[in-house]
């Protein structure tokens, strides 16, 4: 137990530099992903656009994709076949990933790589700061609600990270993913900035590393999955619009966006396959918080606001897979269900913590 540890305010002065130095960096990242999109790979916009023409779909005037065959005695054969746009068993277009960068045909965009290139950067300075926060105390670096924050947008970088590696082409979600960790990195040094300090009695045990990382490590996740779902409906409108000649068409500017994203049938499967695979750790992380509070408190659950909304987001996420494995609700009747759940799991992270009293108020600001 490290209550009555000293705090070293030194570190706490480091920890506040690197985190300023890395928001910096991550500014420098997003104006990177916006050359990306903006200027990257204007000249393969168009092929989406081909991919999805009804025409192209019933294999009437698709370009033909030649295949030269060797002969035997020597010779070649040119042989053609239509390009066409299959459909899926359930009717969804079945189109290829959107070309450019973000889509993953154009591997030697500069801006992309220097994106992650500042990203990496960005996320050493990050990861230094939650560091340096943690020695200066001696304990978990996740004991209000600023550390949680700056912990958080730095496990959801990791993520990102982590895919890439990995060999996922998941460059399209780095310019929402920058955006929204500058937004965490700002309201925490702004709004809830608490000063390096000790831990309140009740929240100094093992179960911190346990329950409250594990939490983290899944908001994170989620939060990719929701990064895929919201880009998912923008792609899935657009490719119904260019699926629909006779209605109106997506503009110039929407165009040369949405087309550089994947295909609205793979971000709708990313989201599915990240929220599927962070389920269970959500379940047995409300398990452990449970069995923390009956060593805390003396009792495993006592309807506390943060203990209701942590069930409440885990019936929700529980219902979207449900209704993915069952009822067959794949599209945009899920992605709206996906939203929700992730909806009641930042009013957990943010507004209960924030606005409402409760057992769990000494990890407000």
């Amino acid at each position: 137990m490290n209550i009555a540890a000293a705090t070293n305010q030194n570190l706490a002065d480091i920890s506040n530099v690197l985190i300023y130095s890395a928001m910096a960096v991550y500014a420098l990242a997003f104006f990177a992903h916006v050359g990306e999109w903006v200027f990257g790979s204007r000249s393969r916009v168009a092929t989406t656009s081909a991919a999805l023409t009804p025409g192209q779909a019933a294999g009437a005037d698709a370009p033909a994709v030649t295949v030269t065959v060797k002969q035997r005695g020597g010779g070649t054969a040119v042989l053609e076949r239509p390009k066409v746009v299959t459909r899926t068993p359930g009717g969804g277009r079945e189109v290829p990933d959107g070309p450019g960068a973000a889509g993953g045909d154009e591997q030697g965009d500069v801006y992309g790589r220097v994106a992650v290139s500042l990203t990496v950067l960005a996320f050493v300075l990050h990861a230094g700061g939650v560091l340096t926060r943690a020695l200066s105390v001696e304990r978990a670096p996740w004991g209000n609600m600023y550390e949680f924050s700056t912990t958080f947008s730095m496990v959801a970088v990791a993520s990102y990270l982590g895919f890439l590696v990995a060999g996922k082409n998941v460059r399209w979600m780095g310019l929402p993913l920058i955006t929204t960790v500058l937004l965490d990195l700002g309201l925490a040094v702004s709004v809830l900035y608490t000063d390096s300090d000790q831990l309140v009695p009740a929240l100094d045990s093992y179960w911190l590393w346990i329950h409250v990382s594990l939490a983290i490590a899944c908001g994170a996740l989620f939060y990719l999955g929701a990064v895929a779902t919201v880009l998912y409906l923008f792609r899935d409108r657009y490719e119904a619009k260019l699926a629909d000649p006779s209605g109106p068409q997506p503009g110039s500017f929407a165009h040369s966006v949405l087309a550089r994203l994947p295909a609205a049938s793979s971000l709708d499967k990313f989201a599915y396959r990240v929220n599927a695979a962070v389920f269970p750790f959500w379940t047995f992380t409300i398990v452990a918080g449970a069995i923390w509070a009956e060593s805390a408190w003396g009792r495993y659950w006592g309807w506390d606001p943060k203990e209701v909304w942590s069930f409440i987001t885990w019936v929700a996420y529980a219902c979207y897979l449900h209704a993915r494995a069952t009822a067959g609700w794949k599209g945009r009747k899920a992605a709206y269900l996906a939203i929700a759940a992730f909806l009641c799991f930042l009013f957990n992270y943010y507004g209960v913590n924030i606005f409402v009293d409760g057992l769990h108020s000494y990890s407000g600001t």
